[in-house]
């Protein structure tokens, strides 16, 4: 019996012991394959360049066409960016040159902003008083066609450098817009794109209507200057951001922290920690608390998306209109030469809820489509309005200053004829009243 348990101990500890070589000759693979996985993934990259330096050599010595190696390669950056996202782009020459006339806020073109949305060229908006914008042309509509050229496979920057041209030139789009049988053809002349970000107008005795049409580096300062400027009569804010493609992400920030004071605003996350960064408001910035009702739809995108969408989920403000066109990727733009550069996406926005602006966009508290408001006209009122104005004519032809002043208060006033014609405004200054009586400001 001592036998066998002698046995049984001394096949334990050789089971023991083979266990322990075994275990240790796993260790010393495990450390051991490391090396070889970085040297595998080395050799593969070494593998994929070879690859294309190989095709390239290919396409250029048996390829019908002469190009030249500079021409292919120009060719395989434009398409390796084109196709990482919508938003990404390998930018030549002409293409920097024009994105930087852009930035500097004036160029000549039609005033379009466009994105990729499945799969077609998109109007995100027309920005407000330019061509586009006078010629009908509407957040939504797709291009099909520029010049009786297909968009099918164009990319944005190819639309754009068609699009732009000549001051006083025409050009012709071809467009599909939702409700509409059959494409239309909108013919637009170019012109000098000038940029009015900002423009602010006083509704009825106590209200601050906000218009921000796009966020170039001028927004905080002027929606600033507009809000202490009616302070004193202000117990209510309309901000109008319908049609606003976007623009300065920093620009964005600081509108929402004019009216919030504390808490995160928006935060970036790439593939990389050092891509990430969170945004948050600072009470010294915060210049009111009265209430806030703010304007989207669907040509509102990036930028705009990120302000509706903070104070939404701050609880600051009242979103009405339609759901935004969902743009919530972060592009950088990185010089390569002196002329040439890409345009590369390295992260998306998210709100302070943690919800992701990208595709999905920012849906409105109160959806409201756009419309006329329906009313009952009274002939008679008509008919003494009509005298009025007509009295009002001939004293202004006595007195000009009284015309001048007229034509000025009108220019900065909301009228009820406007709102009229407008069923989202009129609805979101409803709310606004509304808002000023519960909180009792």
């Amino acid at each position: 019996m001592k036998n066998i348990k002698l046995l049984t101990l001394g096949f334990v500890s050789v089971a023991t012991t083979l266990a322990l070589l075994f275990s240790t000759n796993l260790f010393a693979s495990a450390k051991e394959e490391q090396p070889k996985k970085e040297e595998r993934t080395e050799a593969s990259r070494l593998e994929a360049l070879a690859k294309f330096t190989k095709v390239i050599s290919i396409v250029e010595q048996y390829n019908v066409d002469n190009i030249t190696i500079e021409e292919l390669m120009d060719k395989a950056l434009e398409g390796m960016l084109n196709n990482l996202d919508a938003h990404s782009s390998y930018l030549k020459q002409k293409d920097y040159k024009n994105l930087k006339v852009q930035t500097n806020g004036e160029f000549g073109g039609l005033g379009i902003t466009v994105g990729i949305k499945d799969g077609a060229i998109t109007v995100i908006a027309p920005i407000e008083g330019t061509p586009a914008d006078k010629a009908g042309i509407k957040a939504g509509d797709i291009i099909l066609k520029i010049n009786e050229k297909s968009t099918l496979n164009m990319t944005i920057d190819d639309a754009v450098s068609i699009m732009r041209g000549k001051v006083g030139e025409a050009i012709n789009l071809t467009i599909v817009r939702e409700g509409e049988s059959k494409p239309l053809e909108i013919k637009i002349i170019r012109d000098t794109i000038t940029i009015e970000s900002v423009y602010a107008k006083s509704v009825g005795d106590n209200m601050l209507y906000i218009r921000v049409t796009n966020f170039d580096k001028k927004v905080v300062s002027e929606v600033s200057k507009a809000i202490k400027q009616y302070k004193e009569t202000t117990k209510g804010i309309v901000l109008d951001l319908r049609n606003n493609p976007g623009g300065l992400l920093d620009q964005a920030v600081g509108l929402v922290d004019l009216f919030v004071d504390s808490g995160d605003i928006v935060s970036q996350k790439g593939r990389k920690k050092s891509d990430d960064e969170v945004y948050t408001a600072k009470s010294s910035t915060t210049i009111t608390k009265v209430p806030l009702v703010v304007l989207i739809n669907g040509g509102s995108a990036s930028a705009s998306e990120i302000v509706s969408g903070a104070l939404q989920d701050h609880k600051r403000a009242v979103v009405v209109g339609q759901n935004t066109f969902g743009k919530g990727s972060v592009q950088v733009v990185l010089p390569i030469t002196d002329e040439e550069a890409i345009k590369l996406t390295i992260a998306r926005y998210y709100l302070p809820s943690g919800r992701t602006i990208q595709a999905v966009g920012v849906k409105p508290d109160i959806e409201v489509f756009p419309g006329e408001v329906k009313t009952t006209k009274n002939e008679f009122a008509i008919k003494e309005a009509d005298l009025k104005k007509h009295l009002e004519e001939e004293l202004e032809k006595v007195d000009g200053k009284k015309e001048e002043t007229a034509t000025k208060e009108a220019n900065n006033t909301i009228t009820d004829e406007t709102m009229n014609k407008d069923l989202q405004l009129k609805t979101a200054v409803d709310i606004a009243k509304a808002l000023i009586i519960t909180q009792g400001k």
